[in-house]
């Protein structure tokens, strides 16, 4: 990630360090990082290069994850459920899309644009006759950038964790933890 000097100090807040910690941990006075915040000091390449290798490293591991943002009530259907019960089930609880599960594995998904594409067709009475494609499979500890690249194309994303479906995200997840 790429910073301006000026910038060290709201970063360092948002991270909830002191000066003090943040100078221990690039190895370099408090001092120096007091007087590059109030800009009384131009430092050197090395100095800031320190600094801001120490801030890039924190920032990752307070990053948010799948597993912070998911949600872990997993509503599914089976590919044989009829398609008034899955109308049923998504306005029973509010949502807009959910996957079609068969043993444990996703095998594609429900959406309200998918039910209404439908609606024109002859001979569709199951999920299995309408479901869109499965959605991207993430692990846990995907982190936010990757997620909300992939929410840009797909409706909603499914976490699972060696081969256990844990929980789904959708924008909205994404929304609420921010």
């Amino acid at each position: 990630m790429s910073y301006e000097i000026s910038e060290i100090k709201s970063i360092r807040k948002k991270l909830g360090m002191t000066q003090s910690e943040l100078a221990k941990q690039a190895n370099i006075s408090q001092s120096l990082i007091a007087k590059i915040e109030a800009g009384i000091l131009d430092p050197t390449y090395s100095k800031v290069r320190q600094i801001f290798d120490v801030l890039n490293s924190i920032s990752k591991t307070k990053e948010l994850k799948a597993k912070d943002i998911m949600n872990k009530k997993l509503i599914q259907v089976r590919p044989e459920t009829k398609i008034k019960d899955l109308i049923k089930e998504m306005r029973r609880h509010g949502i807009s899309q959910m996957p079609v599960i068969k043993n444990n594995t996703c095998v594609g998904l429900i959406s309200e644009k998918i039910l209404l594409e439908a609606f024109t067709k002859k001979g569709v009475e199951k999920a299995c006759d309408i479901m869109g494609d499965v959605p991207p499979i993430i692990a846990k500890d995907t982190p936010l950038d990757i997620i909300s690249n992939l929410l840009k194309f797909y409706p909603i994303i499914i976490v699972s964790e060696k081969g256990t479906l844990e929980g789904i995200i959708t924008k909205s997840d994404i929304l609420k933890a921010i």
